[in-house]
């Protein structure tokens, strides 16, 4: 193939070819490009029109890229490795049906790997480089429905147990790792898997930015990984998914050739075929041919070369071309003379193209993606291909080799084979396993039994030497990254200063704590800043000119703003960044460096910062498979809170993300206040995630999400008596009340987080001042580690119902703080209602709940019932409710500030702030 076009095919006419050569180039000289480009697209369109079967210039002859020619030879034994692949198929199959036998029943999936097998034993036998390898390895992502074979390869090399493959699906039932999770998961076998790959469509752009980030590593003199390569598995019914395709260009416009895709095209989805009607590889490779990517058809097995050599006049491969995947799936199920009817038998030239062959040997003509040395061949091609990433599409049946599911619609959703089916499957691969033996397990345990050839049979032998070669076994996860010398107290003290009289948000807080860590000498070089498109929103323009933007090919122009102290500035060793409007792009960075810990050996901290409305809410998958994944690093959702970006209107008003953070266990959320707390938290990060500790020797899994605000206020200095450990657990006393008025005043606690401390410090001036009540102030940093603790705490109970009952940390910080407690954020109102039930007295809740609009804060607030005066109405009522002042007082209060008016409001002049 050339630009699309076929150039195998024989010449049967030279010379009226060179009439139609010569008559292009004299049209050419005389009438001008222009007109030779019309005209060959008016032949182009004419050729559709008439069936003729021409290709889009984006797109190839439905046949194999490289031709038999071009093949290179097969390194290996491909008698032994054919009998493995045996063992593989039968022990992968046995594994999901007998997770289904009666009284189990736990699901899986058979057909994926099947359909498969051949892509990844070629992979394992002659590519995939384990971690002993020079340089550290490859990086392989593996199909997340094909793991039983991954499991039944692990097993042949001694790696998993027979029962284990029998505890497939059952992980806790049998005690701790003693059985197999459905998917790859490493947070499930943390010593096994190494990248989570089951939510579709994560495993094509997580691939992309981890061969990226390999790029990184090297320009910025990390670590080497120039013999290193990604490969990502990857279903055709997958590529529909947005996240599949939506970074295609970023591999392609980088050039990483350190990236490989297998796309195992069987044609079939969940329910039918990905596209009945249409040619999903011809679809895809118009795709990454026109995104830039190098893209290797594997679509035909060796039985179809001597018949496209005899296709002289193009017609085998015009009815190839035609031929849509509905009725290529319908082959796949019929016998041979179904085949040669339909498919040869309309033409009457195509039928005497196979009239020398058998109804067996038409229905055996096999499908690309199962021939091994094609595959080797596309491989091959493959990792010594330079300058652009490789898509390799190969064609292949779902359920390969076994007759009960073979390309049949419900194949995706067949979880168990029958005695019948398991034995037609034995035959079909030739494996020593008696009637008497299958039946035995039947009856014994309800599924067939695992096939071991023994560790000394040539197979088992030839197997674990190709690895030992290649560098090990795969998939591994190994953790070799050195402890980290962390910055200390000298780094911390500027932000326990605070800002005087000059309004600091606590966005620029934690900017300039992440500034001076870039400054350390120890970890400086391992901070990798990530943000979509958005460094000057969050006030980072500032190290554009010395950390500079990470671009591969450096900056190859002169910049606009060239002539400013913070232009715009690129280099091959950047250290930020930059994802472009792409925050699905950005968690792919922030897995990859999170996680180099584990996959490189080298600790980097990710520093993702982005409008935190477009976290949890737009990405919350992605940070999902970052926990799965036991990445490590900061998240930091600016310009948090619902009224605090008030001008931007609902997409941009944050008022739910804790909850949704909540929902992740790896993470820990914090919603700081003062400076002086986002110094103590980013503190606390570090030397979780990058230190060391007898419970966590090599650092904690977790993941750090901090929300901060736009909004600048008067940031307090740090006090003498700082309560570090209550700011780390999430609450703290910040203020006792005021002494106006008498000791016996009626009092009340007020509590708040983030940007809300500003409203409580002022409500607890008016109460004193205007209404004779006593108020506490208290710093809420952490909702929900406070209900985390809380419901450690009553788990404990539970699990020790002897022992005496523990009590949570936010009820023991309350006990004895007089008056009811009400408690306020720029979220809504079940975030702050969490510790409802743990808050020791009355617990009354303002929130921003309901959608986000544009105005001004104080309009915005007022509308939401949570400014100052909205908590001293909310807490005179409280008193009230208690019958400690008098119920008019509440009225009173009302109808002065006007809460329920947000045009009381509209004079109130407001300070901006981005970021």
């Amino acid at each position: 193939m050339h630009e699309g076009l076929p150039t195998q095919l024989p010449d049967i006419d030279p010379d009226e070819t060179h009439d139609w050569i010569e008559s292009f180039d004299q049209m050419l000289a005389e009438r001008g490009r222009d007109r030779a480009r019309y005209v060959m697209l008016r032949l182009l369109e004419r050729a559709r029109e008439t069936q003729v079967g021409v290709p889009a210039l984006r797109s190839t002859d439905y046949i194999n890229t490289i031709p038999p020619e071009r093949e290179p030879w097969f390194p290996g034994d491909y008698e032994t490795e054919q009998r493995i692949r045996a063992f593989i198929r039968w022990n992968a199959a046995v594994t999901v049906s007998s997770a289904n036998r009666k009284g189990l029943e736990v699901g899986g999936h058979i057909a994926t790997y099947q359909s498969s097998a051949s892509l990844y034993e070629v992979g394992f036998n002659h590519f995939f480089r384990g971690k002993d390898a020079p340089g550290g390895g490859d990086q392989v992502f593996i199909q997340g429905h094909a793991s039983p074979g991954i499991y039944a390869r692990a097993f042949l090399e001694g790696r998993l147990t027979e029962e284990q493959l029998y505890r497939f699906r059952q992980e806790v039932q049998h005690g701790a790792h003693a059985g197999l999770s459905s998917y790859p998961h490493p947070r499930l076998m943390p010593d096994f898997w190494e990248f989570p790959t089951v939510s579709m469509g994560l495993t094509a752009l997580n691939s992309i930015y981890q061969a990226r980030f390999n790029r990184y590593l090297t320009n910025r003199g990390v670590k080497d990984t120039s013999d290193q390569h990604v490969w990502a598995f990857l279903g055709d019914g997958e590529m529909a998914e947005p996240e599949s395709l939506g970074a295609i260009r970023v591999a392609a416009r980088e050039e990483l050739d350190n990236l490989t895709w297998v796309i195992n095209c069987n044609l079939q989805q969940l329910d039918g075929p990905v596209t009945g009607n249409g040619k999903i590889i011809q679809e895809l490779e118009a795709n990454f041919r026109g995104a830039g990517w190098n893209v290797i058809k594997v679509i035909w097995g060796q039985g179809w070369d001597d018949l496209l050599a005899r296709d002289v006049d193009g017609v085998l491969v015009n009815k190839m071309n035609s031929t849509p995947d509905g009725e290529f799936q319908t082959y796949s199920v019929e016998d041979g003379a179904y085949v040669r009817e339909h498919f040869f038998g309309p033409d009457p030239r195509l039928r005497k193209m196979v009239e020398h062959m058998s109804d067996s040997q038409i229905q055996k003509l096999p499908r690309g993606g199962h021939d091994y040395r094609k595959v080797y061949a596309a491989f091959d091609s493959a990792t010594k291909h330079s300058g652009q990433p490789t898509v390799i599409l190969a064609k292949t049946v779902k359920g390969w080799t076994i007759d009960a599911l073979e390309g049949k619609n419900a194949t995706h959703q067949m979880k168990k084979l029958t005695k019948d089916d398991l034995k037609k499957f034995r035959d079909r691969l030739y494996l020593p396993i008696s009637d008497r033996d299958l039946d035995r397990s039947w009856e014994e345990t309800g599924a067939a039994p695992f096939f071991h050839p023994g560790a000394n049979s040539p197979e088992i032998e030839y197997m674990m030497h190709r690895r030992e070669e290649l560098g090990g076994s795969l998939p591994k996860r190994v953790v070799r990254a050195k402890p980290l010398t962390l910055p200390g107290d000298k780094t911390y003290a500027e932000l326990k200063k605070g800002s005087g009289k000059t309004p600091v948000a606590t966005t620029m807080a934690a900017v300039r704590l992440l500034r001076d860590w870039m400054k350390d000498p120890e970890i400086g070089k391992r901070i990798v800043p990530i943000a979509p498109d958005e460094y000057r929103t969050f006030g980072m323009d500032s190290m554009f000119a010395s950390a500079k933007v990470y671009n591969p090919g450096g900056q190859q122009y002169e910049s606009v703003d060239r002539k400013l102290l913070l232009k715009y500035t690129e280099s091959a060793q950047g250290q930020l960044l930059h994802e472009g409007i792409s925050e699905a792009g950005a968690m792919g960075s922030a897995i990859a460096a999170g996680s180099s810990y584990s996959t490189h050996g080298e600790a980097m901290i990710p520093f993702y910062i982005f409008y935190s409305m477009f976290g949890f809410q737009r990405t919350g998958d992605s940070i999902w498979a970052m926990a799965d994944q036991m990445a490590r690093g900061f998240l930091i959702g600016a310009t948090a809170g619902r009224t605090t970006l008030t001008g931007e209107g609902l997409q941009h008003a944050d008022g739910q993300s804790p909850l949704l953070a909540l929902t992740n266990p790896a993470v820990v959320h914090y919603d700081p206040a003062f400076g002086y707390e986002v110094g103590h938290v980013m503190r606390s990060g570090l030397e979780r995630m990058y230190g060391t500790s007898e419970e966590h020797p090599e650092g904690e899994n977790v993941i750090f999400y901090m929300t901060v605000y736009n909004e600048p206020v008067p940031q307090p200095a740090e006090p003498d008596d700082v309560d570090v450990d209550g700011i780390l657990r999430g609450l703290h006393h910040v203020k006792a009340s005021s002494t106006t008025g008498s000791a016996d005043a009626p009092s009340v606690q007020l509590m708040a987080s983030g940007i809300a401390f500003p409203w409580i410090e002022k409500a607890a001036t008016m109460l004193a001042d205007d209404w004779g009540v006593r108020a506490d102030t208290w710093s809420v940093t952490s909702w929900n580690e406070l209900a985390r603790d809380a419901l450690a705490v009553e788990e404990h109970n539970l699990l020790h119902p002897t022992d005496a009952s523990q009590v949570p940390y936010v009820t023991t910080k309350l006990e004895g703080a007089d008056g009811p407690f009400v408690a306020v954020s720029d979220f809504m109102s079940a975030v702050p209602l969490q510790i409802d039930r743990w808050v020791p007295g009355d617990y009354c809740v303002l929130g921003a709940d309901g959608f986000g609009f544009a105005d001004t804060r104080p309009a915005a607030r007022r509308f939401f019932h949570i400014d100052a005066e909205s908590v001293v109405v909310r807490s005179l009522q409280a008193l009230a409710d208690a019958g400690e002042i008098e119920p008019g007082l509440v009225q009173k209060a009302f109808d002065q500030y006007r809460i329920d008016d947000p045009t009381a409001v509209s004079g109130v002049k407001q300070e901006g702030g981005d970021a």
